[in-house]
């Protein structure tokens, strides 16, 4: 698909894309559909996976696609998959999913052939779900390729729909006193969107937590939350952390160089973030794999066709 959209002109890519993104669209279920969402402590919820795609710097078509899946409520991580990509597909607003989730869904069905047991009941995706110009954001678009349950987890504010990053919400913002306390988008057509979600005690930053597929907006938000340690849930920090160490790896560089995407447009990613609340430390990789953890990391051999 990625191949026959760059081979196209760029119209005809988008209006082909619009079209797919509608009938997709039309898939979405935008409420809870399993026993453990259903449950005040997730009870019956064992694992959750978390999924990154991270550019080399100075490279928008090398990058690197991670999945990893961590235990819950433990948040250790049990499996993890990192593959250098080519993403051929052109960059268009609003349609970010074309170009990388065709490579996270890969993901997911290799877990699925190679390590059954452990495939995620709930993906937590780094960008937006219903939250989106089209409503049809990446969470929604992986969650719907692959029927899992998704949740879209952005650290910016897409303005869409009337919302705007001005001073009336970031007045909203500094009323957030506590990890956990937030306060609903809602869209000037009067649809909540999302909700803008204090994650940790010591961050001020709120996260843009919105439905991709699935689930519940309340369980979204709540499901988050029970996952941060940090600013950032665990399982998408643990995603970015081994996506860049992947690319430093197989670039055999002395350190990490890699752009990661937010939202709907890359940007230059200058390390982990890291707040008050996140020792030095833990936006490095891990020297070692938790135990009974799987890997399954791949770079494309000598003379080898990047996936």
């Amino acid at each position: 698909m990625a191949q026959e959209a760059a081979a196209r002109p760029r119209e005809e890519t988008l209006s082909l894309w619009k079209r797919e993104q509608a009938l997709l669209k039309a898939r979405v279920v935008d409420r809870d559909t399993e026993a453990w969402q259903r449950d005040p402590a997730f009870s019956g919820l064992h694992r959750v996976g978390g999924v990154d795609v991270s550019f080399v710097k100075g490279d928008s078509v090398r990058a690197c696609a991670s999945l990893v899946v961590l235990s819950y409520p433990e948040l250790e991580v049990v499996y993890e998959d990192c593959r250098m990509v080519s993403l051929t597909a052109p960059y268009l607003s609003g349609f970010l999913a074309f170009r990388e989730v065709p490579f996270l869904v890969d993901a997911v069905q290799r877990l699925r052939e190679e390590e059954p047991g452990l495939v995620p009941q709930v993906l937590l995706v780094d960008g937006n779900g219903v939250l989106h110009p089209q409503g049809f954001g990446v969470a929604c678009h992986l969650g719907v390729l692959t029927g899992l349950p998704c949740i879209g987890v952005a650290k910016k504010l897409l303005q869409v729909d009337g919302l705007e990053n001005n001073d009336q919400h970031k007045d909203k913002i500094r009323l957030l006193r506590a990890g956990g306390d937030s306060f609903p988008l809602t869209g000037g057509s009067g649809a909540v969107l999302g909700v803008a979600l204090r994650s940790h005690e010591h961050s001020t930053k709120p996260l843009y937590v919105s439905v991709g597929h699935r689930v519940s907006l309340e369980v979204a938000v709540r499901l988050t939350h029970s996952c941060c340690r940090f600013r950032i849930p665990e399982p998408l920090r643990q995603a970015d952390i081994r996506s860049r160490d992947y690319i430093r790896r197989s670039l055999g560089g002395p350190g990490p160089q890699q752009e990661s995407r937010s939202q709907e447009a890359r940007r230059p990613k200058v390390g982990p973030e890291r707040g008050p609340e996140e020792p030095p430390g833990e936006g490095r990789a891990p020297k070692a794999h938790s135990p009974g953890s799987r890997t399954h990391s791949k770079a494309p051999g000598p003379g080898a066709q990047e996936q």
